[in-house]
């Protein structure tokens, strides 16, 4: 008897079945919110590396988070604000102490106020995204998202600290600009690609498994690079894909010809 009760219990549709379905994706944004306040320790201790790492990681929860939401059918408006309060911690406030305390503490009032336009138009970011959530058709993010502004900055660490180790002089002012211009595209009105109408059309499956192991391999190889070469370039896709479209509707309107005017009868 107590078994076939638990079995029902457990049986779709029960209570315990959703709220197991529920836990999944939370247990996942709680991941992500423990490697964002991780990321704040290590910047306290200037361990930078482990900061930018975690912000990393914290985006692989994110991303877990949303799939198993989705898969489960689980998704609800708690999960929708406790994964956007995680995502403050973890993609907002983490990011902005690493940047301050990376580059910008020598740059005094200055340097708190930009760090404080990166935490503030994230958190902008995320409040309009929760409100125009169910309007938007997936296809396109309005503005940066904040996951991929935070994977700029963690991405920049790593790669400044592999690669390039740019001087005291050059570091503020490389950071200033490219804060503000993450700040500038997070609310932003640029549509992004969310890459979610992927279509893998029949007999190019093989092409696209090339190029993904292909992408693969070179993370695998040279990841202080190529991390820093994908977040980068999604963030620029954006721009890049808005001024092809402006100067493709400007090309159309000057290709096209001008309408004769209908002549006038001469009098007399």
């Amino acid at each position: 008897m107590k078994t076939a009760a638990l079995r029902q219990s457990f049986a779709k549709g029960g209570k315990r079945h959703k709220a197991a379905m529920h836990l999944i994706p939370n247990l996942f944004t709680t991941g992500n919110l423990f490697c964002g306040v991780f990321a704040i320790l290590s910047v306290f201790n200037a361990n930078y590396m482990a900061a930018a790492i975690a912000i990393l990681v914290a985006m692989v929860f994110d991303v877990l988070d949303g799939k198993s939401a989705r898969l489960t059918n689980s998704t609800s408006h708690f999960g929708l604000e406790y994964d956007s309060l995680s995502d403050v911690v973890s993609f907002g406030v983490a990011p902005g102490l690493l940047i301050y305390s990376w580059a910008l503490s020598g740059q005094g009032t200055f340097g708190i106020a930009v760090m404080f336009a990166y935490v503030a138009m994230g958190a902008v970011r995320l409040a309009r995204f929760n409100a125009t959530a169910t309007l938007s058709d997936g296809k396109y993010f309005t503005g940066l998202a904040i996951p991929a502004a935070a994977g700029v900055v963690a991405s920049l660490v790593i790669f400044d600290h592999h690669v390039v180790r740019t001087g005291a002089e050059i570091k503020p002012i490389l950071v200033l600009i490219i804060t503000l211009v993450l700040s500038f595209l997070m609310v932003s009105t640029i549509k992004y690609r969310s890459f979610k109408d992927l279509k893998f059309r029949g007999g190019r499956h093989i092409t696209y498994l090339v190029w993904g192991i292909l992408g693969l391999v070179l993370v695998a190889a040279w990841p202080q690079v190529m991390l820093f070469v994908i977040f980068a370039g999604y963030a620029l896709l954006g721009p890049v894909e808005r001024v092809i479209t402006l100067l493709t509707k400007m090309a159309g309107r000057q290709a096209q010809p001008k309408k004769e005017q209908p002549a006038t009868d001469l009098k007399i």
